[in-house]
């Protein structure tokens, strides 16, 4: 009981202490602004976040980028056209080249002999041919007076013929006593053998009434020693080719990539020796579909190279494809079997380097990189 009414008292003193009771006031204001403390803390950095949002949105709102885009160029693949042994390689690996420079070179021997062989060939040609025409010029004077010959012998051999007929009629008019048996016999005889010679004579004009076709041969003659001719020299072309090819030179600048050709190997025609990159390089960036709305040909593009920290080039961009990638993959989707699932699809943008390619770093194929477009 005593200390109940301690604590009573006590409580009774406490309320009757002003200070005391002031300064209870002031811990429990003091707990109240330390318990809003976080929220305000919290409520500014919010609204500095949103306010740093803002203007990073605005100013990336017209730009977008990508980290699906690598370096691209031209890529030739060099393949010889006629088959041998290599007897000189000229090149190495990686090494710069210009166009026409003698790379390698392919034994020649047996196509040297080719061509010679077609040269004789085509020769020949030109000898039969000037000897069909010679024969045509002949031709076209012989048919005729052979033709005038022949006429000549059957009107000969219509007049022998009538000098036979008439020596008949007299033998066979006469008295028989007048005449012998062997005149008779004679006549008759002559009369058949005229008969025979015109039946002859009338032969020969008609074989050489085709004066027309005896010539239109000679000419057809001609026609087919000319196209002789024209094969003999296409063979002879193509054995000049063909030597051509044993030398296999640059068909424009580039670096060589990927040889698989050494000195003293045999290439078949067709066989891929060695890759020539040429030193044009752009950029081919695979956007989302929902990126190229607003993008353009001729917008301005940023390109930060991965393997070089700090290198930045610029360029613009060149074209748009007409086709997303997996529209032109070798096994483009089939949406309208099976159940369909969308996909956002990428397209490529061709983007073309304007300035800052350094000589010292070269972009080799292939090369990531990140490519920021800026809208117009």
């Amino acid at each position: 009981m005593s200390s109940r009414n301690d604590k009573q008292e006590h409580t009774a003193d406490q309320k009757h202490d002003p200070e005391h009771g002031e300064d209870h006031g002031r811990s429990e204001h003091d707990q109240k602004r330390r318990s809003k403390k976080p929220l305000i803390i919290v409520a500014v950095a919010v609204l500095v976040l949103g306010v740093a949002a803002f203007f990073i949105w605005f100013a990336h709102r017209n730009q977008v980028s990508t980290d699906d885009a690598y370096t691209d160029g031209n890529v030739v693949t060099m393949m010889p056209k006629v088959s041998g042994y290599v007897t000189a390689l000229l090149v190495n690996d990686n090494q710069r080249v210009r166009q026409g420079e003698l790379l390698l070179r392919i034994d020649p021997r047996d196509y040297l002999a080719a061509r010679a062989q077609a040269r004789a060939q085509l020769a020949a040609a030109h000898a039969q041919l000037a000897s069909a025409e010679q024969a045509l010029q002949i031709a076209r004077v012989q048919f005729p007076a052979q033709f005038a010959s022949a006429r000549a012998q059957e009107q000969a051999a219509a007049a022998t013929l009538a000098q036979a007929r008439s020596q008949y009629a007299r033998q066979h008019e006469v008295d028989r006593r007048a005449t012998t048996q062997e005149s008779i016999d004679a006549s008759t005889s002559q009369q058949l053998s005229s008969e025979a010679n015109l039946e002859g004579a009338r032969a020969q004009v008609a074989i050489a009434a085709l004066v027309p076709q005896q010539v239109q041969q000679a000419t057809i003659t001609v026609v087919e020693r000319e196209a002789q001719v024209r094969q003999a020299e296409a063979q002879l072309e193509q054995s000049d080719l063909n030597v051509g090819y044993t030398e296999v030179r640059a068909p424009s600048d580039g670096f060589i990539t990927m040889r698989s050709v050494r000195q003293g190997d045999f290439l078949a025609a067709g066989t891929t020796m060695f890759l020539i990159v040429t030193p044009e390089v752009w950029v081919t960036a695979n956007f989302k579909e929902s990126q190229i709305g607003r993008m353009r040909p001729g917008n301005a593009v940023d390109i930060e190279v991965d393997a070089y920290s700090g290198y930045k080039l610029h360029g613009h961009v060149q074209s748009i494809q007409y086709g997303s990638g997996s529209r032109f993959s070798a096994f483009p989707a089939e949406n309208a079997t099976g159940n369909f699932v969308k996909i956002v699809q990428r397209v490529p943008v061709k983007i073309i380097i304007d300035r800052g390619l350094d000589p010292a770093r070269p972009l080799p194929l292939g090369l990531s990189v990140t490519p920021v477009v800026h809208f117009q």
